[in-house]
């Protein structure tokens, strides 16, 4: 049985903004992490995208950060995107709603000048590695009064190249902290972080086949020549999509063919300005854009609830990014659809992927009757795919 967010010892002011924004009863990985981090607990988490880590580690701390003096933030959080660094900043700042802690991001492709003066001002920033190492050696933040560090995404940002910088960060902040790190997997780099930045870490790993099997997924034959055309239809029907690609240039030319055929569409990928980015992030979320067209920057950039489809236009290489594009959909427990566009000349690097995942494809025709989904690889088939790729082992 769900425990409520009282008896997970969530204190009483963060339940009373939880249960305004509607968000009523804890998520697996809250209640996994919560009663742990809230005991002051490092923490290691393995959790599927979607499934509600933001909020258990913004809620730990948000609940243990103390007001802290100009430049020297007590709580600190590490995340490889601008994306995610701005919008896990929104969130933690709606948990501290009503408090004086003071909650900023800091991210590159933005001005210093307002980034350095809202940092120096908060209490909890939110970071990228590059950026904020920047703001070191520029001593307008010192790091050595963290109470509280968060290690988001850890596994992305040893893919990007990020681990140097996160190490070297860690280094900087005061031995004397709690650290809670959450990753996809817990291997290589990752090992290497908790063994030399945690202190007997609690784990915990959520990844149940429920959450998995609230999305389904199929895998269209549709040529060429004829993708657009039925992403469209796609779009129409479920109108709202989020479609990925794998190159700037074809987002940009596939978002041009979708406005030329009346869809309101909107564009992410590295080539876009921050403000051109969260311009299109805002206009997604709103509805004036039905359509984001994406490259695999958004797969773990964005959180954006109540997406009924992903697309994959341009199939992913491999297959944690085809995961993670999918966990786009589906999100918090919610229904989702993901639908892969395959002409006869992908079928074979298609098949391979997915046999990478441990289940087999089923290829069929388009079919546009909501009702009856043509063919979706069944739940537990996609749980098992998670159970994989997250190597999840049931606490």
């Amino acid at each position: 049985m769900t425990k409520t967010w009282l008896e997970l010892g969530v204190p009483k002011n963060i339940i009373s903004g939880l249960v305004a924004r509607g968000i009523e009863s804890p998520f697996p990985v809250q209640e996994a992490t919560l009663p742990d981090a809230l005991a002051g607990n490092d923490i290691c988490g393995k959790a599927p995208t979607g499934s509600g880590k933001t909020l258990a580690f913004g809620i730990a701390i948000a609940a243990k950060v103390t007001k802290s003096r100009p430049g020297r933030p007590t709580g600190l959080v590490l995340v490889p995107t601008r994306e995610l660094a701005a919008q896990v900043a929104k969130e933690i700042s709606l948990l501290c709603g009503g408090s004086d802690i003071r909650v900023s991001a800091v991210y590159g492709g933005a001005g210093y000048g307002p980034q350095v003066k809202a940092a120096r001002a908060s209490s909890i920033v939110v970071a990228t590695p590059g950026r904020l190492e920047d703001l070191i050696k520029r001593r307008d933040l010192d790091l050595g009064a963290v109470a509280v560090a968060v290690i988001d995404e850890a596994d992305r940002m040893a893919d990007m190249g990020f681990m140097p910088a996160v190490k070297r960060i860690m280094r900087s902040v005061t031995t004397n902290r709690q650290t809670l790190l959450f990753s996809a997997t817990l291997d290589g780099d990752i090992d290497l972080l908790i063994r030399e930045f945690q202190n007997s870490p609690k784990r915990h790993a959520v990844a149940t086949a429920e959450n998995a099997g609230e999305i389904d997924h199929l895998f269209w034959n549709v040529s060429r020549d004829n993708r657009t055309k039925v992403l469209a239809e796609i779009a129409t029907q479920y109108e709202r999509a989020i479609v990925f690609c794998r190159t700037k240039h074809g987002s940009d030319r596939l978002a041009g063919n979708l406005e030329s055929m009346g869809i309101n569409t909107c564009v992410i990928h590295g080539n876009r300005s921050q403000a051109q980015r969260e311009k299109a992030l805002e206009q997604f979320r709103r509805g004036k854009a039905t359509v984001m067209v994406a490259t695999d920057v958004a797969a773990r950039g964005i959180h954006i609830d109540a997406v009924p489809v992903v697309v994959h236009f341009d199939m992913p290489e491999d297959p944690k990014d085809y995961i993670h594009r999918s966990g786009r959909t589906g999100r918090a427990g919610m229904k989702g659809t993901v639908i892969s566009l395959i002409d006869k000349s992908m079928r074979r690097t298609t098949t391979s992927l997915c046999r990478g995942m441990k289940f087999d494809v089923i290829y069929d025709e388009p079919n546009f009757d909501l009702s009856e989904p043509a063919k979706p690889v069944r739940p537990g088939e996609i749980g098992a795919v998670v159970a994989t790729l997250l190597k999840v082992e049931s606490d």
